[in-house]
């Protein structure tokens, strides 16, 4: 499988849950201000959306949407555990917080990406911080779902490591910081951020 990805965007996450569960993948590098690949292909070609992640699978199907890639890559190694057992209620937990993660944190940073007048992205910083608040006080275990790391996970760590880059204060939230430092303990997380030159060594 190759997997379409831009350093340190929201690909991260299925990224770190490739890693997670052993599953190795071809990367192919996405310029996201061009739309090419690094071979100079347009990568509308591949997603019409213009967005990453995308996976290509096997058979060449492309798979898009990071919170559905990945469940897709969780039910691909089911012994590694990233995700509760269908049908379950964990399970419904699980699709409710990469929605929430989806719709509600990561859209809010869109703002803050563009090029867009200073109090629309003041505004965007407000509803972020807002989200985090959310966020931080359900933080009570070692991870979203409880004691066991799940894809959801992985999605949390790639926005929460947004928020120095947008000049947000995440001192507030103690438990997002604690979080991440377990997430960066990670033999999965430091993989991914290596194969995409985030972190050095």
């Amino acid at each position: 499988m190759k997997l379409f990805y831009a350093p340190g965007a929201c690909s991260l996450s299925p990224h770190i849950v490739a890693c997670e569960a052993g599953i190795e993948l071809e990367l192919a590098k996405v310029n996201l201000r061009e739309h090419k690949l690094e071979s100079g292909a347009d990568y509308a070609e591949i997603n019409p959306k213009g967005c990453v992640p995308a996976l290509q699978l096997e058979g060449g199907e492309i798979l898009t949407e990071g919170p559905a890639i990945v469940q897709f890559l969780a039910e691909q190694k089911p012994d590694a555990n990233l995700a509760p057992e269908y049908g379950s209620l964990d399970h419904y937990r699980l699709l409710e917080w990469l929605n929430y993660l989806s719709s509600e944190v990561h859209k809010a940073f869109g703002p803050l990406f563009g090029s867009g007048p200073d109090d629309e992205k003041a505004r965007a910083k407000q509803i972020i911080a807002k989200r985090f608040d959310f966020i931080e006080k359900h933080l009570l275990h070692d991870y979203l779902l409880g004691d066991d790391f799940s894809v959801a996970d992985a999605y949390l760590y790639t926005l929460a490591s947004w928020l120095g880059n947008h000049g947000i204060d995440a001192d507030a939230w103690p438990r997002l910081g604690a979080f991440q430092k377990r997430m960066e303990a990670r033999p999965g997380v430091q993989k991914a951020l290596r194969e995409e030159g985030l972190l050095k060594g």
